[in-house]
């Protein structure tokens, strides 16, 4: 501060000097963001960034998306409930109905819905301690590069290394298993079955499973609806249950409200959060069928877990973009229009990309160098892009547009992403 004039001047290393090492993204955007707005970030100097990152999928229709903040402005100008943990509120009533009528009802869904602390981790630990506690059991399966979260219980059926190794202690309970595709063309749950029925396996019968229909931070593996079914018969036969992890695939990202619809299947538990406040308000559900909801009173809760402000902007989020099936017609349409990019930068750079793969809005290009996805992803932000990396290796650029995004504005981002790659080609070949 200049305390002869009593202006503050920003300081450009407070992040550096008072933030925690633990920041992530901002070393690879080295810029100041001031505003945002559908499919463009703005940094301080004024500079448009097309966003094709949105919050890590809690952004799917846009920055301030205006039909969204004209409701939440209503609501805070009239006083509305900013804080109510888990009581009765207008707002909660709303949402509440309007879930039911807009999103359960037309898909036939049985849900009871629960509202935890208001993160997906929040979420996914719910779930796991119902399964156990419903079922009796503690073993829960995952799959290879699954990501469910950063707490311990989220952590314990998250695959990657790195993040499970910072937990500390031992992550137990948990029995990894491959996801579809990890061991090429052999039967899928051929060891799994096996080792079910064997009772010299050493298996100890798991309470559930618990699955993402696309592996977002694994790498955008891709379930096959087939997969996804008999998965789901595997758990029914054997008793357990079946938890979908849809806080990043839901909410459209894939085409339909959830991203398991085109599998046919129903799960027993279903977490969401990120995009399910529609505006990046922190928010999550844990939803399930009537008969799991033995929770005593309080048995999970979270001082945050009733999030009015959230309530008020996934109503209107529900509202104007989930009456109809139009958002979704229009996501898988941009969908084939990245398919169509991604598939002319694979056929221009055959040596260095292995293969493009996604659904819906959410695409992944994986590179044989491991490197290179991250020079490309630094590349494009130079060029005006946001895009991050994601697999085991930091291996595949990972595209996450807003589902509002213009065909314009995704052919623009599209096109910077092929510059990227062709201008980090040299520079991978040199190092």
């Amino acid at each position: 501060m200049d305390r002869h004039h009593g202006v503050t001047e920003p300081d450009p290393d407070v992040f550096e000097t008072l933030e925690s090492e633990a920041r992530s993204y901002c070393r690879g955007w080295p810029t100041v963001f001031d505003r945002a707005r559908g499919s463009y970030l703005y940094d301080e100097q004024g500079r448009a960034y097309i966003d094709f990152f949105t919050g890590a999928g809690s952004l799917n229709y846009g920055h301030n998306n205006p039909i969204l903040k004209g409701a939440l402005l209503d609501y805070l100008q009239r006083d509305g409930i900013a804080h109510g943990l888990d009581m009765s509120t207008v707002a909660k009533r709303t949402f509440l109905e309007t879930f039911r009528d807009v999103i359960l009802r037309p898909r036939e869904l049985p849900y009871k819905v629960m509202f935890p602390g208001p993160t997906g981790t929040n979420a996914v630990e719910a779930a796991l301690k119902l399964a156990r506690k419903v079922k009796g059991r503690e073993a829960v399966v995952s799959f290879t590069n699954a990501f469910h979260g950063m707490t311990l219980g989220s952590l314990a059926v998250t695959g990657n290394t790195f993040k499970r190794a910072g937990a500390g202690v031992p992550l137990v309970h948990s029995i990894p298993m491959p996801y579809d595709g990890y061991l090429d063309d052999a039967p899928a749950f051929a060891w799994f079955e096996r080792l079910l029925a064997d009772k010299g396996s050493g298996l100890d019968r798991p309470a559930a499973v618990i699955v993402e229909t696309v592996q977002g931070e694994g790498g955008i593996n891709v379930a096959r609806p087939g997969w996804l079914r008999e998965l789901a018969e595997l758990c029914r036969r054997n008793d357990m249950l079946l938890i979908v992890d849809d806080i990043q695939m839901g909410c459209g990202r894939t085409g339909a409200f959830f991203s398991f619809e085109e599998s046919g299947i129903i799960p027993d538990i279903v977490t969401v959060s990120k995009s399910i406040s529609g505006y990046g308000l922190p928010m999550a559900l844990c939803l399930f069928t009537p008969q799991l909801d033995i929770w005593e009173p309080g048995e999970h809760n979270g001082t945050f877990r009733g999030n009015n402000p959230a309530f008020v902007t996934a109503t209107a989020t529900l509202n104007a973009y989930w009456a109809d099936n139009q958002l979704e017609k229009q996501t898988l349409l941009r969908g084939e229009q990245v398919e169509q990019a991604l598939a002319e930068i694979h056929a221009e750079h055959p040596e260095d990309t292995v293969e493009f793969r996604g659904r819906g809005l959410v695409w992944g290009l994986e590179f044989h160098d491991t490197d290179r996805a991250a020079l490309v992803a630094a590349r494009a932000f130079e060029l005006g892009l946001l895009v991050e990396t994601s697999g085991p290796d930091s291996e595949v650029v990972k595209l996450l547009p807003p589902l509002t995004v213009t065909s314009g504005e995704l052919d623009e981002g599209l096109r910077t992403l092929a510059c990227a790659v062709r201008e980090t080609a040299s520079l991978s070949r040199d190092a």
